[in-house]
């Protein structure tokens, strides 16, 4: 077998392979005698048949055969023999393949880059520390107050964090427009359920009172139908409630499935939970420092098939996502090439360090992993049977499991300083609350 190996560009390389006649028809030899101990000709007894008939019968038949069988091996060979790493399936071109002469097939592909991963000890990461504070507690059991709110009419105009009941019809350019009408539909003003123009054209109205509100869609509304239009809304008011925020008692505590314990076992079980929520979020922030800082210090070139395989994922995950099934509706791929690139070369440096590292999955992270997933409630048994029972579902828990533990293993080499926060800073609390029902 000769090989012939060449750069085309970047990481693609072309492979030329030339088998001699003899293996070839050695080989098709070999299975034309094989074939004739159980052959079945007309006229002949099965395996009676003369080996020339069997041959004449058999011999296109088998050639074939034995070309595709030679073509997978020797490619197999020649990339063993080259020390190549390729990075997709080839693309197979034959040259020549006629019977009784050489076989002859060009192989082009792409190949794992070659690379070494600069040392994480040169890594720089901030740490983010926070401590949760009796205010940080107090502004929680607030925010579950207001997710638990009673409302009682009231004759007064209404106000913000008021629940008003309306109906309305809703014209552009004088004519009714789909889902431009609604009766007895309640919202609480300030919540941003409604848009703001319509919010705000409703405020200080009473019950009973009639108002024309307009309202300018955003060019980028989610409806083709009325996005970057003016719409005329007769709106009435059929009913104000006030909002009422519950008292922080034993009902209250029994609501969110405290029943021994008050007030106190509420404030811990309200800390126990943020602290789980500050402690993930610091986790967040370190993943994507030492991601960053990963990519960054190590520029590698991808393979382009790599990447083109990450986009489709992408594609698909985001179609699913968005519920679209058209897969002439697929997002476009232009944005998503070098967010593909991104993940392909994070990918191919995390397995270097895994391999290089001999790092290996720990049963212990998994099995936290595989709690957090099920959480703790009354199903939590049953949803823990059938993770154990899926083999995907526990494949992607042991590739988060891993991650975790080669984060941690680059923090712990890395130079790392820590940085003071709050937690409203790492958990994004409190930022953009709604008024909540």
């Amino acid at each position: 077998m000769q090989v012939l190996v060449s750069t085309v560009a970047g990481l693609e390389r072309r492979i030329e392979i030339s088998v001699p006649a003899e293996r070839i028809s050695a080989e098709t030899d070999t299975r034309i005698k094989t074939m004739a101990r159980t052959a079945r000709l007309k006229g002949f007894r099965p395996g009676k048949a003369p080996l020339a008939a069997v041959r004449q019968q058999y011999s296109t038949q088998i050639h074939n055969e034995v070309i595709g069988d030679v073509l997978r091996t020797t490619y197999s060979e020649a990339v063993s023999q080259q020390q190549l790493r390729p990075a997709t399936d080839p693309r197979i071109e034959v040259v020549a393949a006629d019977p009784g002469g050489e076989l002859r097939f060009v192989a082009t592909l792409e190949i794992m880059p070659d690379f070494i991963v600069k040392p994480v000890a040169d890594i720089h990461l901030e740490r983010p520390t926070a401590n949760i504070a009796e205010s940080d507690v107090d502004a929680m059991l607030e925010t579950m107050r207001r997710q638990r709110p009673d409302y009682s009419e009231v004759e007064r105009p209404a106000i913000d964090t008021d629940r008003v009941t309306v109906d309305f019809e809703g014209r552009i350019a004088g004519e009714i427009f789909q889902g431009g009408t609604g009766a007895e539909v309640p919202f609480v003003i300030g919540q941003g359920r409604m848009l703001k123009e319509f919010e705000d054209g409703v405020r200080d109205a009473k019950s009973g009172e009639s108002r024309t509100v307009v309202v300018n869609f955003p060019a980028d509304y989610g409806s083709d139908a009325v996005a970057g239009k003016t719409a005329e809304f007769f709106v009435t008011i059929k009913k104000v409630e006030e909002q009422k925020l519950p008292e922080i008692d034993d009902v209250f505590c029994g609501s969110f499935g405290v029943t021994e314990g008050g007030i106190e076992k509420l404030r811990a079980d309200v800390r126990g939970s943020m602290e789980r929520e500050l402690a993930n979020a610091v986790r967040i922030r370190l993943r994507s420092q030492v991601l960053d800082a990963l990519h960054d210090a190590n520029p590698i070139e991808v393979p382009k098939s790599m990447v083109a395989e990450q986009v489709q994922t992408m594609q698909l995950d985001m179609a699913r996502r968005m519920g679209v099934r058209d897969p002439k509706k697929l997002p476009a791929s232009d944005a998503m090439l070098e967010p593909a690139r991104r993940r392909v070369a994070l990918g191919l440096l995390v397995g270097e360090i895994l391999r290089a590292e001999d790092i290996k999955v720990e049963r212990e992270r998994v099995n936290a992993r595989l709690a957090e997933a099920v959480g703790d409630t009354a199903q939590s048994a049953d949803m823990r049977r059938q993770y154990l029972q899926n083999a995907e579902a526990m494949k992607q828990l042991e590739a988060q499991a891993l991650e975790d533990q080669l984060i941690d293993w680059i923090v712990a080499r890395a130079q790392v300083t820590n940085k003071p926060a709050s937690f409203a800073e790492l958990t994004g609390f409190g930022q953009n609350q709604a008024t909540g029902e």
